[in-house]
C-alpha cells in the first residue's frame, strides 16, 4: 500500500504564512492526483486544493489567491503554501493521493493522518 506523512502544521497569527508538505511512500508505480483537504471542528471535510501529475491545479474558492499547491514528482511529495492566513483557515489538514502501486498496478486511494493548522492572535 501507499503511506502518506504530512508535516508543517502549527500555530500562526492572522496574516501569516505556513507551508505543509506530504510525502508518499511504498511500492508506488504511479501517482495521479495529489490533494489537500481540511476539516474544521463541527464541519465536514472539504477539498482545499488538488494537483494532477501534469501539474494542473484547482482550488477551493475560499483559498484562491492565498494558497498554492505544488508537487515534486521525483520525491512523491506535494506541498501547500498558505499565505494571508485567516482564523477561518483553522482546521486539520489532510493529504490525499491516488494512483497505482505494486508491480501489479493496483489502484490506491490513501489519506494521511492530518496536521493541525491554527490561526489565531
Amino acid at each position: 500500500q501507499v503511506q502518506l506523512v504530512e508535516s508543517g502544521g502549527g500555530l500562526v497569527q492572522p496574516g501569516g504564512s505556513l507551508g505543509l508538505s506530504c510525502a508518499a511512500s511504498g511500492s508506488i508505480f504511479s501517482i495521479n492526483a495529489m490533494s489537500w483537504y481540511r476539516q474544521a471542528p463541527g464541519k465536514e471535510r472539504e477539498l482545499v486544493a488538488a494537483i494532477t501529475s501534469g501539474g494542473s491545479t484547482n482550488y477551493a474558492d475560499p483559498v484562491k489567491g492565498r494558497f498554492t499547491i505544488s508537487r515534486d514528482n521525483a520525491k512523491n511529495t506535494v506541498y501547500l503554501q498558505m499565505n494571508s492566513l485567516k482564523p477561518e483557515d483553522t482546521a486539520v489538514y489532510y493529504c490525499r493521493s491516488e494512483g497505482y502501486y505494486s508491480a501489479r498496478h493496483l489502484p490506491y486511494n490513501s489519506w494521511g493522518r492530518g496536521t493541525q493548522v491554527t490561526v489565531t492572535s
